[in-house]
């Protein structure tokens, strides 16, 4: 499966999976990335890092690294 880090500006994916069950796996769930919720990925910082996302009608900054953990279909 891919990745939410991968996903390019402007597409809209749902999450599939978060890995790990550490605090930081823990609170990207808590912050709403949940399993079948719909991310669209609104822009990246200048130099890749983090990204924006929109979902359940707000906006989320989370780092490359964390999208990475975050498995998406479709």
């Amino acid at each position: 499966m891919t990745s939410l880090e991968s996903v390019s500006v402007g597409t809209t994916t749902s999450v599939a999976d978060v890995a790990g069950d550490d605090a930081t796996s823990l609170r990207l769930l808590e912050m709403g990335l949940t399993p079948g919720v719909q991310v669209k990925v609104i822009n990246t910082a200048p130099l890749g890092d983090p990204l924006e996302l929109e979902l359940r009608g707000y906006r989320l900054s989370i780092r490359r690294n964390e999208a990475a953990r975050v498995a998406i279909s479709g």
